[in-house]
Formats: structure tokens, sequence, C-alpha cells
């Protein structure tokens, strides 16, 4: 029953709405002492010959009212208990969704997306049963088993009651050790489900991979084994849930083969009247729900507690990235300077970034370049204060990044990653994502900067175009310039384009940073690209090899210097004389 304590904080925050629900199942539980009584009273009657038309009728007006009564308070404490259950699923579920937008990309490196989905939906499900029919089951089966059994002593047999439970200490032992064992099968079950939803994500994210491949019949054999593998688990759970009803029901049945035997030969001696007898095989007959409801407990229970560890073990983990107690609620804005000695990715050896010192002014643009893997990516993720490091000195208008709140630093940024992510939603919501509020003339100056206002003119519905998830409707490029477009409706101090013109052609690119340029005056804008062209006119420029700077200065500079650069700009300068017939 830990898991009721680990839920008592919730209970605490419900109390009214719980112990309301509580007192009417006390009343409900008083109730259903009625009919039993009634039975036995008439039966005595008919047994005496002494029954009359208002005897009769004064067992049956209160057996109505008794019902309808039944009928109403059942209703209410429904409304109490399970709705607070649902109050708790949608608490929870905020608090997950809270934290992973507060978690930084390492949370993400370690946790599998169909991990996640499955504890914010079939972990929440069974935590929200343990809060709903889970204290029904407690409660209501403690009350009703406690009130019957009490009842059974007082107004019938103390002797005959004991009897009838001697065989309830084995039914104690086996549900306990019923429960011990779902437990542990019902956590790895859950574990296979996951495995399952993280399989079945990634496949549709991934289905145009996988036909390209003609891997589809490959990735559906695998899809059955992971789901066989879920078919598996449950059945072991199925197998221990499976035993409960029978060990119940046999225990109720020695039960009442007890009271009948024991029960007759008290009739016969006089110690019981047989309406007496009749009443107790009834009162024994309201037991079966508390002891079904014991077996039922013990399944919703261990069932809510595996959910609840796993959907514990989420949220305590570590926010990586804090705001700090002093850090200022402004907008960051000047110089940006880099002085990283070392940085390290998390749980990995080997530095990704060493020896990196540069200071970009104000208004200007910076180039940066290499070979794929030598760490510009990552270069940009510390400015974004995406990681943080011992090694790292990073300012941003002579203030250390932790100086300012991360939310305000961060809308100091427009930031254009290399996978491009749209939403399912249209186009003109697409680049308003970061400002709802803005007016359709700055969504479409944002689309003639980033070259795609053409392009959505043509669309059927042109802005109001419904995109389909993940941008699945539109080419590489379009998706680009829809993301350049979003960053720079936020009209930031920085934009960063982490490789974002690699879809467009030399003509298309050539008017976006133009645009750009004309645009943006006075505003600092960081580029980062394998086709060369696109930072030419940056006033600095870094070259990157193997996580170290080998060479920086502006265009003219590196020329000069005959290394890396300039020896691939003259390729690329090549390779593009000899695609266009030169």
């Amino acid at each position: 029953m830990k898991i009721f304590l680990d839920l008592m904080w919730f209970f605490k925050e419900e109390k009214k709405a719980y112990l309301s629900g509580i007192f009417v199942l006390l009343i409900v539980a008083l109730l259903i002492l009625i009919p039993p009584r009634a039975i036995g009273i008439i039966v005595d009657h008919i047994h005496d010959g002494t029954l009359t038309l208002g005897i009769l009728t004064f067992w049956v007006c209160m057996l109505l009212l008794s019902g309808l009564t039944m009928y109403g308070l059942r209703y209410y404490w429904r409304i109490k208990i399970f709705g607070s259950a649902v109050k708790l699923a949608r608490l929870l579920r905020d608090r997950l969704y809270e934290h992973f937008t507060k978690m930084s990309p390492a949370f993400y490196q370690k946790w599998r997306v169909g991990d996640l989905m499955a504890h914010a939906t079939n972990d929440l499900q069974a935590i929200q049963q343990t809060a709903g029919m889970g204290v029904l089951t407690m409660v209501d089966a403690l009350i009703t088993g406690s009130i019957v059994i009490i009842t059974m002593v007082a107004t019938i047999s103390w002797k005959l009651t004991l009897i009838c439970m001697i065989p309830m200490p084995l039914m104690a032992i086996l549900t306990s050790w019923y429960g011990t064992h779902l437990h542990k099968r019902f956590h790895k079950a859950q574990e296979t489900f996951s495995t399952l939803n993280d399989k079945t994500q990634e496949s549709i994210t991934g289905i145009k991979v996988i036909k390209t491949f003609g891997q589809e019949q490959e990735d559906i054999a695998d899809f059955k084994n992971k789901s066989e593998d879920v078919v598996e688990k449950n059945i072991a759970v199925a197998r221990i849930d499976a035993l409960y009803d029978p060990t119940i029901s046999i225990v109720i049945g020695i039960s009442y083969f007890l009271a009948i035997a024991f029960g007759a030969r008290m009739v016969l001696n006089g110690e019981l009247t047989i309406g007496e007898l009749i009443s107790f095989t009834t009162y024994l007959g309201l037991l079966i729900w508390p002891m079904l409801a014991f077996g039922w407990l013990f399944n919703i229970v261990e069932r809510g507690r595996a959910s609840y560890d796993r959907v514990m073990t989420l949220l305590n983990e570590k926010i990586e990235i804090v705001d700090l107690a002093a850090a200022v609620d402004e907008v960051p804005s000047g110089d940006i300077q880099y002085g990283i000695h070392s940085f390290t990715y998390p749980n990995e050896t080997k530095p990704v970034l060493q020896d990196i010192s540069f200071t970009l002014k104000q208004g200007q643009t910076l180039g940066i370049v290499g070979k794929t893997g030598a760490g510009k990516t990552t270069l940009l993720k510390l400015l974004l204060r995406e990681f943080e490091g011992p090694d790292l000195k990073i300012l941003f208008g002579g203030k250390p990044l932790s100086f300012y709140k991360i939310k305000q630093l961060r809308r100091a940024i427009g930031y254009v990653p290399q996978d491009h992510f749209l939403f399912s939603a249209t186009v003109g919501e697409n680049i308003a994502f970061g400002q709802h509020d803005a007016a359709k003339e700055d969504i479409i100056k944002a689309a003639t900067i980033a070259n795609i206002a053409e392009d959505i003119e043509r669309f059927s519905e042109k802005y109001e175009t419904v995109v389909g998830e993940r941008g699945v409707s539109l080419s590489g490029g379009q998706k680009q310039r829809i993301s350049i477009a979003r960053a720079l409706l936020l009209n930031p101090e920085v934009l960063i384009l982490d490789d974002s013109l690699s879809a467009v052609d030399a003509k298309t690119e050539e008017g976006i940073l133009t645009a750009l340029k004309r645009n943006r005056s006075g505003k600092t804008t960081i580029i980062t690209s394998h086709r060369l062209s696109a930072i030419a006119h940056a006033d600095l420029i870094i070259v990157l090899e193997q996580g170290r700077m080998v060479e920086q200065g502006n265009h003219q500079k590196l020329m000069e210097q005959n290394g890396w650069y300039k020896e691939m700009y003259l390729r690329q300068q090549l390779e593009d004389q000899v695609e266009h017939g030169g």
C-alpha cells in the first residue's frame, strides 16, 4: 500500500472531495444492511404465520427507500472520488509536460520519445486508476466488510461468524504473494510497451527512409517481434491477475459451506431461527464484494505503484540548465565574446571544442565553417545555453550568459536549426509560432525577406494552407525558408542560421543573404555553412577542425593565408563553374 503514502500529498489537496466521498460510502455500507435484515424478518413472520399486509408494506417501502437513496449516494461518491482521480492524472500530465520543456538535449539523448509518450499516457492511466478505483475498493471493502462482520456478530451469532472467518488468513497470504509477483511483471510489461511505442513512433517518422531502402518487411517483422513481446509480458501479468478471482471464490465457497453446515446445526439446536440463518447467508453474500475488491485492490495498487515509480523517475531527473537566483529579467544585447578552454558533452570523455577565442561585435556577421563534425553546431548550442561547462566563458553584452534569465536570453536569439521542424498548422501559423499575435503584414514581410513569399502565394490557400505534420507537404527548401521567416519575424538581436541554406539554390541563397543584410542593419547574424559562398560576405569567419579554431579573419584575409578555407573556396568555385558549363 506504499502507493497511497506516495500519493498522500494529493489526497491532502483533495481532502474535502475524498472525505465527503468516503462519508457517503459509509452511509451506503449501512444502507445495504437493510435488505438482508428485512428478508430475515419477513421469513420469520412467514414461518410463524404472523405476516400482515402492514408489516410487508413497511419493509417493501424500506427496501425501495434504501435502494433510491443508495442510487443517489453512489452517483455522488463517483463524482467525488473518480473526479479527483482525473484531476490527479491532469496534474501529473501537466507536470510531466512542463518538466519535458525544461530539460536539456542531454535528457532527450537518454530517454526515447516512445518512453516519454508511454509515461504520459499508459502510466498516468494506471496512477489514475489507483487514485480512483484503488481508493474506492480499499475504503469500500474495509467499510462494507467491517460493518457486515460487526452486524453478523452483534445481531446474529458471533460463533458462526468466527467459524466462517477461518479461511480468511489463507486469502490474505495468497493475495499478498500474488501482489509481489504482479508488481514485478507489470513493471516489465510497461517497459515493453514503451519499447513498442518508441518503435511505432520511430517507424512512422522514418517511413520515407524505410520505403526508400525497401525495408518494409524487415520493419514489419521487427514490429511483430516487439508486439509479441508486449503480449507475452502482459499474459504473464494476466496469469497472476487470473489467480485472484478463483482464490477468492474458493475462500467464499468454504465460508458458505461452513455457514450452512454449522448454521443448520445451530438452527436445529434452537440457537438460530431460519430467518436469522437466511439473513446470515445473505450478509455472507455481501462479503463477496469486499473480498473481490481486495483482489482488485492488490492488482490496481501494484500496477499504480510500478507506474508511479516510472513517472517519478522522470520527474526526479535533474534540470541541468536553470536560472540563477540573481539572473536579470532583461533581453541581452551587445558584443558576443567566446572563450572556450574545453567543452565535453555529458557522459562523454573526448572534448568536442578546445581553445576557441574570438569576439563578434554587435551588428557584425559571423561565418563558421569546417568539416562535418568539426563542432559548428555545438558552438551555437553553447550560445543558446543548451549546455554548460566549467571551462566555458561566453559573454553577451559583457555579461556571462547565466547573468540573464534563460527565457530572455533565448528571446534575443532567433535560431534556425539544421533539422527544420514545422507543426501541423497553416503556413502563417508556423511563421508566427514565436509571436502568435503578429500582424499579417509582418508575417508577409518576414516571408519576403526569407524568399518564400512567392511560393506561398502559389499555394492553394496561401498563408492559410495547412502544411501537414512536420511540413510533409513541402520541399526541403520551402521548409528551410519558412523556418528562416519564423526566426526573422521575432526581429531578434542575434539571428543564427545553422546550415539553413543548404536546400536552396545559389540564386535563392544570394537573394536571402542580400535581404538579410538590408533588413538587419545593426543586428548580429551568425551563419554556419558548408557552402562558403554563404559566408563570404561575413565580417568575421572562423574555420573549425576537430573542435579547434584553425583559421579566423574575413574572406580576403583567409584567402591570403593559403589554408583550408582558400582551398575549399576555390574548389567550390570550380565545381560551380563546371556545373554551369564553364
